[in-house]
C-alpha cells in the first residue's frame, strides 16, 4: 500500500502563485509515474501534469507556460509550482503514484492523495 497527503492548496488572487506538494509513504517501491489531477465543481476530472521516473513531462494545454511538475525521488515527492493563477484553476487538485507490479509488468496500480482545494478568487 501506498499513501499519499498532499499540502499547499488555499485561497490566491488571480496572477498569484502557489506550490502543491505530495509525499509517497508506505511501500513505495516500483513507483513510475506520478501526477495531479484537479476536479472542478460541475465538471470532469482532468490530468494537470504528470512526471515519469526519467524525468519526462506533460501537461494539460490550459496549464502550460503556468505549472511545473517536479518531483525528488529521495524523498518520494512531487511538486506543482503553479503561477499566473487564474479564476478557471479553481479545483480540487489529487495527486497520484504509478505503481508497477513486481511479476507482471502489464499491471500498475494507481494510487489517489485525498486532494487540495485551490481557489482562485479576486
Amino acid at each position: 500500500q501506498v499513501q499519499l497527503v498532499e499540502s499547499g492548496g488555499g485561497l490566491v488572487q488571480p496572477g498569484g502563485s502557489l506550490r502543491l506538494s505530495c509525499t509517497a509513504s508506505g511501500n513505495v517501491i516500483r513507483i513510475s509515474a506520478m501526477g495531479w489531477y484537479r476536479q472542478a465543481p460541475g465538471k470532469q476530472r482532468e490530468l494537470v501534469a504528470e512526471i515519469n521516473n526519467g524525468g519526462s513531462t506533460k501537461y494539460t494545454d490550459s496549464v502550460k507556460g503556468r505549472f511545473t511538475i517536479s518531483r525528488d525521488n529521495a524523498k518520494n515527492t512531487v511538486y506543482l509550482q503553479m503561477s499566473s493563477l487564474e479564476f478557471e484553476d479553481t479545483a480540487v487538485y489529487y495527486c497520484t503514484a504509478d505503481q508497477e507490479d513486481d511479476k507482471l509488468d502489464y499491471v500498475r496500480r494507481r494510487y489517489w492523495g485525498q486532494g487540495t482545494q485551490v481557489t482562485v478568487s479576486s
